[in-house]
């Protein structure tokens, strides 16, 4: 490697002396590597000493007010991100407890650095969720009064407007113990107790339009809502299952969805029939939402049970009702050899008559059996929405090498759908898939019932000879 590669070893050795000489010349003019060198020469003179810096820089974001534009935008992330690097990089390996008090700081200046900053990306709150996920590995190494760090939680949970303090209790759960936890519960349940009476203030008439405009109907159930998600996520950091499902009312374990996380959670206490009834006592609608995640945990019931083939019949059922590849792999594992060939087969049938051809090709595609697809969409050619842009092209694609036929029918459904519908935002893709169909055309020696591409051609030009504006992109 040449001697004159920037890389640690060349730069090494130039030597301290003038290594030093070049960083005093690079930083001239650059408040990002002047803050970054006096951090790292804090850092020198101690765990402490950085912590002070890292402090006066959280504050001076804090008190900060000017607007964040886009060409500040990522001096500011590099900014934060640098603060984290020294909590985490170098104090928490010398004082964990100092470390973990920095990371609560940083993260308590989020709801100031957010409203300032566009954060319509994402990129700004990834570095306090990334920062606010280091107390899982610091935490336990720090020296933390659990009872204290319970108020402590428990003043974030209440000023969390902004969701950084999401999952603090699971992160921390371990640091409060069961003291921590029991005094967490307290505070949830003091503050979760309804008003006494007399407790208000508020004048009759002010209740009255509160209640009128359901301002106080939604700010009850937002209080339910939040009370719950924090005794089960306490219960979650105890090991509590029990606990984690007395937050469910009975209406809500009838969910489908609920019945069905409840479920998983019995079935790792190794009740899996009390876990079975509860999926029974669901409610069987027709609406999708739930049903997959019900049918994992009924199949897992079955088999926790030794109830081999009901789970087997079970899987059957739900690939014929929804093409679910997953169900019909594990179906046709728990089959005798030569048995789960005949199976295969029978599925292979059921897809070409499924009622949902785009269902159909979908799964055809993900098995993968190329063959299947082909026979699905020279059957039912005329059943393809070419609308459906993102199925078409990527089925198209991988057809094209092995089965050109069956591309071709799908590139004439998008060419079809975008001239017979008018969609002139698609004519340039359409000139293209047609471009495609030529390209292809010298790979079919057998249209069998489709025109061939001079024909098609023909009866494109007849139809929608009008539209000039395809035409002149169609090379």
């Amino acid at each position: 490697m040449s001697k004159k590669t920037l890389n640690h070893s060349n730069l090494e050795a130039l030597g301290a002396e003038q290594l030093a000489a070049l960083l005093m010349e690079v930083s001239t003019g650059s408040a990002d590597i002047k803050r970054r060198l006096r951090l790292e020469l804090s850092h020198r003179l101690g765990a402490a000493e950085l912590a002070h810096d890292v402090r006066k820089r959280l504050a001076s974001i804090r008190k900060s007010t000017s607007f964040v534009g886009w060409r500040k935008r990522k001096a500011l992330i590099k900014d934060l991100s640098t603060q984290v690097a020294m909590i985490v990089e170098k104090i928490a390996p010398d004082d964990p407890t100092l470390a973990v008090d920095l990371l609560w700081q940083f993260t308590e200046i989020a709801p100031s650095v957010y409203g300032r900053v566009d954060d319509s990306k994402g990129d700004v709150g990834d570095v306090f969720r990334a920062a606010i996920m280091q107390l899982e590995h610091i935490a336990p190494r720090a020296q933390l009064e659990p009872e204290a760090l319970a108020d402590r939680v428990w003043g974030a949970l209440q000023d969390n407007a902004h969701g950084e303090w999401d999952g603090i209790i699971s992160l921390l759960g371990p640091s409060l113990g069961t003291i921590g936890l029991a005094r967490l519960t307290a505070h949830i349940e003091t503050y979760a107790a309804p008003p006494r009476k007399g407790g208000s203030q508020d004048h009759e008439a002010i209740k009255f339009l509160r209640e009128l405009r359901g301002g106080s109907r939604y700010a009850a159930e937002r209080k339910a809502r939040m009370v719950k998600s924090w005794l089960q996520e306490i219960a979650t950091a105890a090991g509590d299952t029990t606990a984690y499902i007395l937050q469910y009312s009975d209406a809500e374990l009838k969910r489908k969805d609920i019945a069905a996380e409840v479920a998983f959670l019995l079935l790792e206490q190794s009740r899996a029939e009390e876990a079975l009834t509860l999926l029974s006592n669901a409610q069987q609608d027709q609406r999708a939402v739930g049903q997959e995640a019900w049918d994992a945990a009924y199949i897992a019931c079955l088999d926790a049970l030794g109830r081999t083939q009901d789970a087997q019949t079970h899987r059957w059922a739900c690939f014929l009702a929804t093409l679910n590849q997953t169900h019909l792999r594990d179906h046709l594992k728990g089959l005798a050899d030569f048995d789960d060939v005949e199976a295969e087969d029978r599925a292979k049938k059921h897809v070409l008559q499924f009622a949902d051809v785009a269902s159909a090709l979908s799964f055809c595609l993900g098995w993968p059996d190329l063959l299947t697809a082909a026979q699905l969409i020279e059957a039912r050619a005329n059943e393809f929405d070419g609308q459906d842009e993102a199925l078409l092209t990527s089925a198209a694609e991988v057809l094209r090498t092995r089965q050109p036929l069956a591309a071709v029918i799908l590139l004439r459904s998008m060419i079809d759908f975008a001239l017979g519908q008018g969609r002139s935002s698609r004519y340039d893709r359409a000139a293209d898939h047609l471009a495609d169909c030529a390209i292809l055309d010298a790979e079919i020696t057998d249209y069998r019932s489709f025109p061939t591409h001079a024909r098609y051609l023909e009866l494109l030009r007849a139809k929608f000879d009008r539209k000039s504006t395809f035409w002149a992109k169609v090379r």
